[in-house]
């Protein structure tokens, strides 16, 4: 039996990378992992929380999922862990089924984003129109900042629903239970982050260095360290990490093996391979972010069945679904970083602050958490498309605005999916309105001179791609049959799909039936290998001929015997 070319060609980018490794290469990637480490500490906890699940959870995921990523991942600086983008699935999911189901998903979502590399389909990731991609995130950045209303206002909901009607109504609801304590931490931590975020670029030439200096450590850290500061010496009555969960264990997660049976697998199916292709979508997005700003180029199918690697393992851990994180990765570019080392020692700097520092985590208010999410989904979103769909074509904003509705108003998975059917139609209309068919006449060709008529000859000329959403012209050829020969120049014809050739061997079948010669010119290319493999050239009373002077030559030996004369009486 023999192996899989995509398994005999499993190379992490780590193994290039450390060929030429040097010292000073190995200290700017600690600097790095260290930087990033402490800037995914609290995406990691936040994310989590969002999703429904404990904090330790996402610390965990970005504990292990970042480190099989960096270890095996097909791109030098990409780091993996715990993303927006999939708050609102793992939330449904865990609403629905419950987290050993999620377990599940997240396994099953790991095997078929492996499969994906291995059968090398990690380049047909960037076939997904724009349109949708646009419209998912935006309308998935909505979903996080109005899940997020609950701990920025202080509510007291016990569970929020998964569906955004019935978060309105219960963020309606219970209205009552605002805190305006809440709000006052919420709202300083997130005006701390816009300011380290956006204040800081805007000192003067004279405080660089000063700038260089502060922006190593995150915003998102300078508001959980104040605002924990803030809750615990003035006492306010907000919830934190120790008030809800009981803080975070200073141990290793534990292997746990969820029951798993056919009936839950079948239903999870779906939004396992909704996870499987927003992973592939997010991860392989991040690592062309990170090739343009490092001069490289990754291995999309490395980064595939590194990803489902990582997403099939880290459940069994105690952790949730993992991609590739644009925001960490930005980070660690920027300080730096120039191979997967500094995603290893990411990982291991969230570990030894688990294993040391967890107690402190307790401390931690989640209003400043839910600020954290509310800057991360504010960024998220692309809003200035909005501003721009006037410059668009009108299948263009419909697609963006449908996406983006029903990934709000209903689900992603169905976003999705009518996203791409309306994308997959949009562009057979516009593929099918670019394929044409025009007359020709004898008189404008280099044929020699010619006395038939129209009703004895016919040539025409044919565009674009004879495929199943332009079999229309072949019909209409059909219906204007003349007497005696037709012509059909393909000359500029590109493309040829089964359902355009059966459409030609019925046109071949017609002619036969009406004694009627049937002559292909130019044939070549694709459309030449499709004709043969359907043996449209051998049908009878169908002629091949290299050009269309060639054709119409031909047309004037088949003409019956004194056809010319009474075509000029």
């Amino acid at each position: 039996m023999q192996l899989p070319e995509s398994i005999l060609l499993f190379k992490p980018s780590i193994l290039k990378a450390l060929r030429s490794y040097t010292r000073e290469r190995f200290v700017k990637d600690v600097t790095a992992g260290i930087t990033v480490g402490i800037v995914a500490l609290p995406l990691a906890m936040a994310f989590a929380i969002a999703s429904g699940l404990t904090p330790q959870t996402g610390i965990f995921t970005a504990i292990i999922a970042g480190f099989l990523i960096a270890l095996f991942g097909g791109s030098k600086v990409q780091i993996g862990g715990p993303a927006g983008a999939f708050i609102v699935i793992v939330y449904g999911i865990v609403e629905r089924y419950g987290v050993p189901s999620l377990i599940i998903a997240t396994a099953m979502s790991g095997i078929l984003l492996f499969l994906m590399g291995l059968f090398r389909m990690g380049t047909l990731v960037r076939f997904i129109p724009v349109a949708v991609v646009i419209g998912f995130t935006n309308g998935i950045a909505v979903l996080i900042g109005l899940s997020q209303l609950k701990d920025f206002l202080g509510l007291s909901i016990p569970k929020m629903p998964a569906d955004f009607f019935g978060m309105l109504s219960t963020l309606w609801a219970h209205m009552s239970t605002f805190n305006p304590y809440a709000l006052a931490v919420s709202a300083g931590s997130l005006l701390v982050i816009i300011a380290w975020q956006h204040l800081l670029p805007s000192l003067g030439p004279n405080k660089q260095v000063l700038h260089g200096k502060l922006t190593i450590i995150p915003g998102s850290i300078v508001a959980l360290i104040l605002g924990s500061i803030a809750v615990s010496t003035l006492g306010l009555p907000v919830e934190t990490i120790g008030s809800r969960f009981g803080g975070i264990p200073a141990e290793l997660p534990a292997f746990a093996l969820p029951e798993l049976n056919w009936d839950t697998a079948r239903f999870l199916f779906i939004p396992a391979l909704t996870l499987a292709i927003l992973g592939a979508i997010e991860s392989l997005l991040c690592a062309r972010v990170a090739d343009g700003m490092t001069d490289d180029r990754h291995d999309p199918n490395q980064e595939l069945m590194a990803q489902g690697t990582a997403n099939f393992i880290t459940p069994f851990f105690g952790g949730m679904p993992a991609t590739g994180t644009i925001a960490r990765t930005v980070t660690n570019i920027k300080s730096g970083a120039s191979s997967p080392v500094a995603g290893i020692v990411h990982a291991s700097v969230l570990l030894l602050i688990v294993l040391v520092a967890a107690p402190l985590a307790a401390l931690v208010p989640l209003p400043t958490l839910a600020a954290v999410l509310m800057f991360v989904a504010w960024n998220m979103g692309e809003w200035s498309e909005f501003a721009r769909l006037r410059s668009y074509r009108m299948p263009y904003r419909l697609t963006l605005l449908a996406v983006f509705f029903l990934t709000v108003v209903f689900d992603l998975t169905v976003a999705v999916e009518v996203g791409l059917v309306a994308a997959c139609l949009t562009f057979i209309y516009r593929i099918s309105s670019l394929s044409r068919s025009e007359p020709v006449m004898p008189a404008a060709t280099t044929a020699p001179p010619t006395h038939w008529n129209e009703q004895d000859v016919r040539a025409w000329r044919l565009h674009g791609a004879l495929f199943f959403g332009a079999v229309k012209l072949i019909e209409d050829i059909e219906l204007q049959l003349p007497r005696h020969v037709a012509i059909l120049d393909i000359e500029h014809v590109i493309y040829l799909d089964s359902s355009g050739a059966e459409e030609m061997l019925h046109l071949a079948r017609s002619c036969e039936k009406r004694g009627v010669t049937l002559i292909l010119c130019g044939v070549m290319g694709q459309p030449l290998d499709m004709a043969r493999r359907v043996r449209l050239l051998d049908s009878p009373g169908v002629l091949h001929e290299p050009d269309l002077s060639a054709a119409l030559s031909s047309a004037l030996n088949l003409l019956p015997a004194g056809q010319d004369s009474a075509a000029d009486s």
